[in-house]
């Protein structure tokens, strides 16, 4: 599990994220939401290394984050982040190989390209590994990164906002393959995301941030609740359930 413990960023006088603290269980999809400029991203950042943090701690399976080592941390933790511009021309299965760099040292073993081969076929990209990436649609460029950082084989995901730019058709796929990663690989996947209705029901757990807190946490019975969210986002929603899930309709 990784928790993190009443954390605080500050960009220059102004409080980005204040005092947040969350979980994120492995087999699990964690949920990050809320409105923009809430401090969504700060947070996974924080809880990733990738930015430094004024307050509060984060535990990595009892570990606290400074004291991982940047070699071990790789092969605990990975991130994909919001851009993903690459400038050099790689092929699918090249982008892929990337991820096994924390276990090969770029010095790729029949163990790591089986691992590769795995991830391909797991994303369901194997057909099309030889096509460069500025060949492909922004769904199959989106699976090829996912693929990457699945070939990581850490126990802990963090995507940040994995749909950005993506059609509906896309969007449903990628939702579906982290729900895979977390439920049938027992991975703590945690995203960043801006749809409601994909957090609602593809997630385990909801997070919710607003102004830099965390204003609620919890099931997704918890958090998609009209009164919850209306007070998050400052607009009427109507909860709507349909074959189990809870979608969300909202207008002014």
């Amino acid at each position: 599990m990784i928790k993190l413990d009443k954390l605080t960023k500050l960009f220059g006088q102004k409080k980005v994220v204040h005092q947040a603290s969350a979980e994120f269980e492995k087999g699990k999809v964690t949920s990050i939401i809320g409105p923009n400029g809430a401090g969504k991203s700060t947070l996974l950042s924080m809880a990733s290394r990738l930015i430094s943090r004024n307050e509060g701690q984060v535990w990595i399976d009892s570990k606290e984050l400074v004291d991982w080592d940047t070699k071990a941390l790789a092969k605990r933790l990975s991130v994909l982040r919001q851009a993903n511009n690459i400038t050099m021309r790689f092929t699918i299965r090249e982008l892929v190989c990337f991820g096994r760099f924390p276990h090969s040292q770029g010095k790729l073993t029949a163990e790591d390209h089986k691992v590769v081969d795995q991830a391909l076929e797991y994303l369901g990209i194997k057909g099309i590994e030889h096509q460069y990436l500025d060949e492909l649609s922004g769904g199959q460029r989106q699976m090829a990164f996912i693929a990457m950082v699945m070939a990581q084989d850490t126990d802990y995901i963090f995507l940040d906002e994995p749909l950005n730019n993506l059609d509906i058709k896309h969007s449903l796929k990628i939702m579906a393959t982290i729900q895979r990663l977390a439920h049938e690989l027992q991975k703590a996947v945690v995203i960043v995301i801006h749809d409601i209705n994909f957090a609602s029901c593809y997630s385990d757990t909801i997070i919710a941030l607003k102004r830099g807190e965390v204003v609620a946490t919890g099931p997704v019975h918890e958090v998609i609740d009209e009164a919850v969210l209306a007070d998050i986002y400052e607009t009427p929603f109507k909860v709507i359930e349909q074959d189990g899930k809870r979608m969300c309709l909202y207008y002014t």
